[in-house]
């Protein structure tokens, strides 16, 4: 297991960059992230793949939110989706690469691997050695995280040398409907946590007091958060968490 290094816990990390619709800085786009790097924060981006294998930079799984277009980004080519513009700025959907480039190691960045299984199961792999390829020449601090245990553990044996993480949560019914109870019980307690190969979380900000984040703090593992929007919840989430990711707000 590769140790999270120390960067990740002293920068504040920009929620898919430093974004601001209003200003032309849509999410996860290459205005927000240059937002955050000037700003000197880190940088957590989402990862989805394209129909031709592709890692995109782009959060939901269908284009309907974020563009004019819409239907499942998987059934797109990257040449096609990255002619894509997304509401809210002048930007398209941008590939992995392209984004590498831009951040060239000047900010840590953490990359969550969005779910290609669609019931966190263990239908994965394409995707994760997409991002292991572009990664393999970057320069700078990076991490690797997904709601997927199996993800994780899938990334981890492609490339070993790179942190990885689990994205938690409690997993509630009526957040994560695609899934069922059994599943989302396992996930809930945090049971992958060793297995995945994961050595740090970050999990919901609203939910920091749960026993299987304390007892993972407890072992001394680094706990980062999702999604602080105010100072007053930063202020909460820094009595558990060593780090918060946020938009909204500057901290």
């Amino acid at each position: 297991m590769t140790a999270l290094p120390a960067c990740f816990l002293t920068h504040p990390i920009a929620h898919r960059g430093l974004h601001d619709a209003s200003d032309g800085r849509p999410e996860n786009s290459l205005a927000a992230f240059r937002a955050a790097i000037a700003a000197g924060y880190g940088i957590e981006l989402d990862v989805q793949m394209s129909s031709d294998g592709a890692a995109m930079v782009f959060h939901d799984d269908h284009l309907d939110r974020l563009t004019n277009q819409s239907g499942p980004i998987a059934q797109r080519p990257a040449a096609d989706l990255s002619g894509i513009k997304l509401s809210g700025g002048h930007d398209t959907i941008a590939d992995l690469k392209q984004v590498l480039e831009l951040i060239a190691g000047r900010v840590p960045l953490l990359v969550e691997v969005k779910d290609q299984d669609g019931t966190m199961g263990q239908d994965v792999g394409p995707l994760e050695a997409a991002v292991a390829t572009a990664l393999r020449p970057y320069p700078g601090p990076v991490a690797i995280m997904s709601f997927n245990p199996h993800s994780v553990s899938a990334f981890g044996e492609i490339q070993p040398d790179i942190p990885l993480g689990l994205v938690t949560d409690r997993f509630e019914p009526e957040d994560w409907p695609g899934l069922n109870a059994e599943r989302r019980e396992h996930l809930g307690q945090i049971l992958d946590f060793g297995a995945s190969g994961a050595g740090f979380i970050s999990h919901n900000q609203t939910q920091l007091d749960d026993l299987p984040v304390s007892a993972l703090k407890a072992q001394g593992v680094p706990v980062l958060c999702w999604t602080v929007r105010s100072r007053d919840e930063e202020r909460r989430a820094r009595s558990i968490a060593d780090n918060v990711t946020f938009e909204g707000y500057l901290p």
